[in-house]
């Protein structure tokens, strides 16, 4: 079944994120796409996420339907202009990828080419106008296409760094549904009941919304992550937690397991992101019972 339908029916999914290589070597991504096959119902792929080069989102989801499963792949408008959006997109019908992220890229500025030149095209309004224009059968220069594509597209929201910028984001997120999305995917936030409100906001859009988890590793990360990101809401007793725990990366699968029991209840789905550390996403599941 795919999301789509899931989602239609009120059922809850489980999406899990990973990255391509930096390279051709595809072994890790196909060995824990495997281990996750029957546990989850997609895999959600970053097109060069934080500005770094990688493989490309739409191979990565070639490979994970060459895999089982379906993908679910990340549009941005920094690297492309609408030509080449949309001669990915038709791309990826015809490669068996129909779910859609529409996301805003990260600056080049914060990734390993500091040298390219961003494009910027379109924005995510464009982005939504494009897919749709897509789905009727037609290109964004108004010419008919020969058969159209068929996509269920989402859109994202930003870190929410306080209520006032909560508020910004839902009007964001309207103008977002009105232009086309079907569901919205909201960042990590690690106090739960705040997270809670949070995702009550969103879920008045009358669209699926899936929370986020995000797997912390280490006492380092969190501290970094509860300094730079206050918005994030990770407070010292979670820190103290993880540097009071025997063995440290078991209590962080603990506490990703217990995020996601919790918010099963206040969302649509949910999307894990393990950053790197994908081979524990199987504990992570265990841990939440899934």
């Amino acid at each position: 079944m795919t999301i789509q339908a899931k989602l239609s029916k009120g059922e809850f999914v489980i999406l899990a994120e990973m990255n391509t290589p930096k390279g051709i070597d595809i072994s890790d991504l196909v060995t824990n796409v495997k281990h996750l096959k029957s546990r989850i119902d997609a895999v959600v792929i970053p097109d060069m996420d934080n500005g770094v080069m990688h493989m490309s989102a739409l191979a990565g989801g070639a490979i994970i339907r060459q895999q089982g499963l379906a993908p679910v792949i990340h549009v941005y408008g920094r690297d492309r202009n609408r030509m080449a959006l949309q001669g990915d997109m038709l791309a990826a019908h015809v490669l068996g990828i129909h779910n859609l992220l529409v996301v805003q890229g990260e600056p080049i500025a914060q990734g390993d080419h500091q040298n390219a030149k961003p494009v910027d095209d379109l924005n995510e309004l464009g982005l939504l106008a494009m897919v749709h224009s897509l789905l009727k059968g037609s290109d964004l220069a108004g010419f008919e296409l020969k058969g159209k594509p068929e996509f269920f597209t989402g859109c994202q929201a930003q870190p929410i760094r306080d209520d006032d910028h909560l508020e910004e984001e839902l009007i964001a997120a309207k103008a977002k549904v009105e232009a086309g999305a079907q569901y919205i995917m909201v960042p990590p936030v690690f106090d739960i009941d705040y997270y809670t409100q949070i995702l009550n906001k969103f879920k008045s859009l009358d669209v699926p919304v899936i929370a986020t988890v995000f797997m912390l590793k280490n006492v380092g990360m969190a501290r970094y992550i509860s300094i730079n990101d206050p918005g994030s809401r990770l407070s010292e007793s979670l820190i103290t937690r993880i540097r009071k725990a025997k063995d440290r990366e078991i209590e962080c699968i603990r506490i990703a397991g217990e995020m996601i029991k919790a918010l099963k209840k206040e969302a649509a789905g949910i999307k894990i992101s393990a950053s790197g550390w994908e081979d524990r996403l199987p504990a992570i599941l265990d841990c939440a019972g899934l």
